[in-house]
């Protein structure tokens, strides 16, 4: 062979090597940059109904149906709700055997492919809880958001917001808390959302843009008669909640945040669902790239990381959050709390996967959060 001719083929290889490592960066990408509200994040293993019984169901043997808790347990077309395991049921080498707590709407079957998910309730306030509570549109840059308006005699509401791979019915299992405590209420559907605006790009931003619909709601609930706003989060809502609290011209307005298994490091969170998607180790540099040129991630002055600055927190702090947790590590929000114990708490919780940490236990979340929030009621 020529060495023009070598020379050449080597290039064209070079190309086609660099052109498919660029494509399957890119892949690897989507497992984060795509993920859909209302679907399982990777990391959530698929598990197998083997049977159901009164009051029992019997699912495939796995750390995640070996947890602590209670849970909603999704399929397609069908949701229940299951407690914890029962440790007199006859369990075997391969299932394991969980209270049955009811079947929300369509049928537990053998053989149904299902996952755990944090959401106990579908639907909306008043049909999940009973609650009243109104439709409502907040304005934002991109068009109106859907939110859910509950009442109460407070000054001071509560706004939640979602992260990955849920929805605006994750706030549902704290509104009745809320609503006891006369919090008014403000859950919000952010772009990317069924009802609400797409993204321009269609990509999730892990809240470097969508933090700007939690300042229109933060804004929309002052206009309605807020004088002071706590942000409860979740995941990038809770990553949301803190940059609202950094760049919001009404963060004077917030007097406390409330930070649920809080993505601090995109970088890691992406890394975590790409490997999950089972994208090779050499490929999750590439899918983090990849990203950044997709979605302009981490692109700013400050590299997007001014809001996780403990030096730049004004207002009391709850982080609630856990070693279980394979998304958002646990190491980072430690951190957090430990540079300002001024101002943050952080409540541990042990075997609750990524933005469960009231699944694990109920009683035990919900006394931390009474016990923050009280004074700033």
């Amino acid at each position: 062979m020529r060495p023009v001719k070598a020379t050449a083929v080597a290039v064209t290889a070079a190309l086609a090597a660099g052109a498919a490592s660029v494509a399957a960066g890119r892949l690897a990408s989507d497992a984060a940059l795509k993920a859909l509200p209302g679907r399982p994040l990777p990391t959530e293993p698929r598990l197998t109904v083997h049977g159901t019984a009164a009051g029992q169901v019997v699912l495939t043997r796995h750390l995640a149906s070996l947890r602590p808790g209670t849970y909603g347990l999704a399929g397609d077309g069908s949701h229940a709700v299951v407690g914890p395991v029962l440790d007199r049921a006859a369990h075997s080498a391969d299932t394991v055997v969980r209270r049955l707590e009811r079947v929300t709407h369509g049928t537990l079957s053998p053989g149904d492919a299902v996952w755990l998910t944090p959401n106990l309730y579908v639907g909306d306030p008043r049909g999940a809880l009973g609650l009243d509570h109104a439709d409502v549109d907040v304005p934002g840059e991109l068009g109106a958001l859907p939110a859910w308006s509950l009442p109460g005699n407070r000054r001071t509401w509560v706004i939640a917001v979602h992260g990955l791979g849920t929805t605006r019915e994750h706030a549902l299992n704290l509104m009745g808390f809320l609503a006891r405590r006369h919090f008014p209420v403000l859950a919000l559907a952010h772009r990317g959302d069924l009802g609400a605006p797409r993204s321009p790009d269609g990509l999730n931003h892990f809240g470097e843009t969508e933090w700007r619909d939690l300042d229109a709601a933060i804004r929309y609930a002052v206009r309605h008669g807020a004088d002071r706003v706590v942000l409860l989060g979740w995941s990038t809502g809770a990553t949301m909640a803190l940059h609202a609290a950094d760049r919001s011209g009404l963060r004077d307005r917030i007097s406390g945040l409330v930070l649920d298994s809080p993505v601090l490091d995109w970088q890691t969170a992406l890394r975590a669902l790409a490997a999950a998607r089972h994208a090779p180790g050499a490929l999750l540099p590439l899918a983090v790239r990849a990203a950044q040129g997709r979605a302009g991630l981490g692109l700013g002055p400050d590299g997007g990381r001014a809001a996780f600055d403990p030096a730049r927190l004004a207002v009391p702090t709850l982080i609630v959050h856990g070693p279980g947790d394979t998304v958002a590590p646990w190491r980072l929000s430690r951190r957090l709390a430990a540079r300002r114990p001024d101002l943050v708490s952080l409540h541990t919780v042990r075997d609750a996967p990524h933005a469960a940490m009231w699944n694990a236990d109920p009683g035990a979340y919900e006394e931390v959060l009474r016990r923050f929030l009280t004074p700033l009621m």
